[in-house]
């Protein structure tokens, strides 16, 4: 009798093995690195036909490098670069990829009124803000007058694949281009079959699918005060994606005063007023990317009235005396039922 059972125990184990050699479970693999001057993270389940997702990060970097070849403004040979270095009035030939971010930059820049602003790269760079990053310090009324005259998105004309400037003109997608990066990584991994992933570079998020436990990808919007540790919500995403901008954390002080990042190509000057995040969510992190930074310019009161008009699912936090407070628009109102 025992040995009967110690027979159907093994012939037990003998089976159990040789389901688990054939069959197949996801598991979670995750990769990172730096790009764009900051870092990126994928997480994704694999699949049966993508079993060992290590040899994906490989194609993960190339994407991002061609990204940054193409639009960066750090890279003096790059695509971008080349057309800020070319005369006025001349037709470069430009790649699919970079028409495809300056249209919906321009497109954003279109619906501001320029206050969201593509070729704002002259007063950036004025500010200490751009590629040759100076000494912190305030810009003179007159240096600031004549960079707002290399500024203006009208300047630029994309027709095709071919893009030219009828004035000095400094083109700068640094607002947009991270959110571009990540939806090419989304686009690599759909053409992998990856149905499952949560990809960030920078601080802008894309998801796909659901977890192993069925739930939807949770990400949490941080606060001011918190840094990377403190969250001010969770959010769940069901295959979309997600952007913040805010001027807490890329600024310099001059006695005393903060100066932001984000210009106001209106006045040539960083934002003043107390909206200090904008979360964006949208069908894809390229409009996210550039929606936040747009809202952010724009203010609270602006940038909710902006908000509705253009039916954009958006948060906000705004500094008082007492602290922050939260503003949304009637499409967000959706992600605020999870605790």
């Amino acid at each position: 009798m025992l040995r009967k059972l110690l027979i159907v125990c093994l012939l037990l184990l003998v089976v159990i093995f040789i389901y688990r050699s054939f069959s197949f479970s996801p598991e979670l693999v995750s990769f990172s690195g730096p790009t764009m001057g900051t870092t990126y993270t994928v997480k994704l389940y694999t699949n049966e036909k993508i079993k060992n997702a290590n040899f994906i990060k490989s194609d993960i970097d190339e994407v991002l490098y061609q990204v940054n070849k193409s639009m960066s403004t750090y890279d003096p040979a790059s695509e971008l670069s080349l057309f800020n270095q070319a005369e006025i009035g001349y037709a470069t030939n430009i790649s699919s990829d970079l028409a495809y971010v300056i249209n919906e930059a321009l497109f954003i820049s279109e619906q501001t009124v320029g206050v969201y602003d593509v070729t704002v790269g002259p007063l950036s760079n004025l500010w200490g803000f751009g590629p040759n990053k100076q000494l912190d310090r305030v810009p003179s009324e007159e240096e600031i007058e004549s960079a707002k005259k290399k500024v203006g998105y009208h300047f630029l004309t994309l027709e095709s694949l071919q893009l030219t400037k009828s004035n000095d003109i400094y083109v700068d997608l640094s607002s947009i281009a991270k959110g571009y990066g990540v939806d090419m990584i989304a686009r690599k991994l759909d053409q992998l079959s990856i149905d499952s992933y949560l990809i960030e570079v920078g601080g802008e998020i894309r998801t796909k699918g659901v977890k192993e436990d069925g739930n939807y990808w949770r990400v949490a919007i941080e606060g001011p005060n918190g840094g990377h540790n403190v969250a001010q919500r969770v959010i769940e995403l069901h295959g979309v994606s997600i952007a913040t901008s805010g001027d807490y954390r890329n600024y310099f002080e001059v006695d005393g005063v903060r100066y932001s990042h984000l210009i106001n190509p209106k006045v040539g000057k960083p934002i003043t007023h107390k909206l200090v995040s904008v979360t964006v969510i949208a069908k894809n992190a390229t409009l996210a990317d550039g929606y936040s930074t747009a809202i952010s310019i724009l203010g609270a009161d602006e940038g909710l009235i902006f908000a509705e008009k253009y039916e954009l699912s958006i948060y906000m936090l705004v500094k008082t005396d007492f602290g922050f407070i939260e503003k949304y628009s009637s499409k967000f109102e959706s992600y605020l039922d999870l605790p």
